[in-house]
């Protein structure tokens, strides 16, 4: 079912994936696979996976575009892979998560993978963590050889639980030989329903260390700091909330009950 356009030529290309339907607090995974795709050299869609019959349509649905602002298309939803030149060869694999034929989809794509020739890979999101906006954000990593997690540092090893069809991806790569790591940004729970630039900026770091991309991060810069001071409006407003981060701040979190932080958290969404 994997349409290949055209066979891009790419030199030990880095393959970046962000499938949407699971776990991406702050639009963390999403966000940065867009940055990365926008700074591409010579960007260009190669090829697609339709997912017309592997996704229920009612919660994943078709969207409607103008062509020529007049004639109206629908798009069925699928997983787009673009490549590019960002200071090395890049694939850029993005999407909604099929519901069904995991296993299938995965093989295509690992498949795909070996043929492009892909030597390292890295899968990006987001999780909602006990942390504060008024600090870095922490990135920790999951790896498939033990000497690439030494390498990056700040792994997770203790998460037992559901997961997302990019982490059995990520998994499934690592056993074809393609060296794959998971990064996830902490980024503050009591705003983790909004997209969050600080959280997109601290995955790229990472990505441009360990990847050897070319990303320019200065238009982030500025969307960061009109987001800190959004955030900090809105806590004046909710001086219950603000106890909560000064709480975490001051790592007296565990006098708020579970009840009380999760009650919070989805008000102060709300409002925001």
């Amino acid at each position: 079912m994997l349409e290949i356009e055209n066979h891009p030529r790419l030199t030990d290309p880095l393959l970046v994936i962000s499938i949407a339907g699971w776990v991406d607090a702050g639009e963390a995974g999403a966000g940065a696979a867009s940055t990365i795709t926008k700074q591409l050299e010579s960007a260009r869609r190669f090829a697609k996976y339709p997912l017309d019959e592997l996704v229920d349509l009612q919660q994943t649905r078709p969207t409607i575009e103008l062509v020529d602002g007049e004639t109206r298309n629908i798009v069925w939803p699928h997983l787009d892979l673009i490549a590019g030149h960002a200071g090395r060869d890049v694939v850029v694999l993005t999407g909604p998560e099929p519901s069904l034929r995991w296993p299938k989809v995965i093989d295509d794509l690992v498949g795909l993978a070996i043929d492009l020739g892909v030597r390292q890979a890295f899968t990006l999101g987001g999780m909602p963590a006990m942390v504060s906006h008024r600090r870095p954000l922490s990135v920790l990593a999951t790896a498939t050889a033990h000497s690439i997690a030494q390498e990056i540092g700040a792994t997770r090893t203790d998460y037992v639980g559901p997961t997302g069809m990019q982490t059995a991806l990520q998994v499934a790569l690592g056993e074809a030989g393609i060296p794959s790591v998971g990064l996830w940004v902490q980024v503050p729970h009591y705003v983790s329903g909004n997209e969050s630039p600080a959280a997109v900026r601290a995955l790229l770091e990472r990505v441009r260390e360990f990847g050897g991309l070319r990303i320019d991060l200065t238009e982030l810069d500025g969307q960061i700091d009109a987001y800190s001071e959004k955030v900090e409006e809105g806590l004046q407003d909710r001086p219950d909330v603000l106890d909560l981060v000064r709480a975490i701040e001051n790592e007296t979190v565990g006098e708020i009950s579970g009840d009380e932080l999760a009650t919070e958290i989805e008000r102060f969404l709300r409002d925001q």
